[in-house]
């Protein structure tokens, strides 16, 4: 397996949760048509993002550590 840099995680993970709350608040402006499928993406993109980025930091410090 390649061996990841933790910051990409995180930034990976920024970007996935922006995403997820980008998109509903679009939703909410009328600027986009509320789907099924961008309603599932939203979801999606928040989740990963949440676990990306706690995996992420977890790296981050275990790679820290003395």
């Amino acid at each position: 397996m390649r061996d990841w840099d933790p910051r990409l995680l995180i930034f990976l993970g920024i970007v996935l949760m922006l995403a997820g709350i980008l998109f509903p608040g679009l939703i909410v402006l009328h600027y986009v048509r509320s789907t099924w499928a961008l309603n599932f993406f939203s979801y999606t993109a928040s989740v990963l993002g949440v676990i990306l980025g706690f995996v992420g930091v977890a790296f981050y410090t275990r790679r820290r550590m003395p």
